[in-house]
């Protein structure tokens, strides 16, 4: 119960914040810099420890899976502007997605729906639907995504398992 409260509690903070984070979304110990006004999280998506900088839009779909440790990031700069100015893209994971452990995602990035982002994997380009990618820069495998998945990556959670079954 202590786990779910807190989850909520963190939502609740977000939304305080002006995020657009469904009620059934779980929020683990998120660290957001800059506008919360910029991060959309769909139905029943799963945020562990995860780090997101916000100078652009950040949408997160429906089911999305985004493990520990990944890193979220809308601004960089321009290696090759001798004024080294600050650039922004806007960040989209559509439903399904699964980012894993460690992964980084690079502004400007789309992952497409079911994809998968391998542990550690920096993302600088757009990964399209049902690919798998891993690796820095991130490649796609020759492996692809299951099709019609229907899945619940937040019924997975022991705190909400206990919920239920308790």
């Amino acid at each position: 119960m202590p786990e779910l409260f807190k989850r909520n509690q963190r939502r609740n903070e977000l939304l305080s914040k002006g995020s657009q984070i469904d009620e059934r979304a779980e929020i683990g110990e998120v660290t957001i810099e800059g506008n919360c006004q910029y991060l959309s999280i769909g139905q029943f998506s799963f945020l562990g420890k995860v780090k997101i900088a916000l100078h652009e839009n950040v949408e997160i779909g429906n089911r999305v899976c985004i493990n520990d440790g990944v890193e979220i990031l809308t601004g960089s700069h321009d290696v090759y502007d001798p004024e080294w100015k600050h650039t922004m893209g806007k960040i989209v994971i559509e439903d399904y997605a699964w980012i894993g452990t460690g992964a980084m995602i690079l502004p400007g990035v789309k992952i497409g729906t079911g994809a998968v982002v391998g542990a550690r994997a920096v993302v600088s380009k757009s990964v399209p639907a049902g690919a798998i990618v891993v690796g820095n820069p991130a490649r796609a495998t020759s492996k692809t995504r299951a099709q019609n998945l229907n899945y619940n990556p937040c019924e997975f959670l022991a705190a909400n398992r206990a919920w239920l079954l308790g």
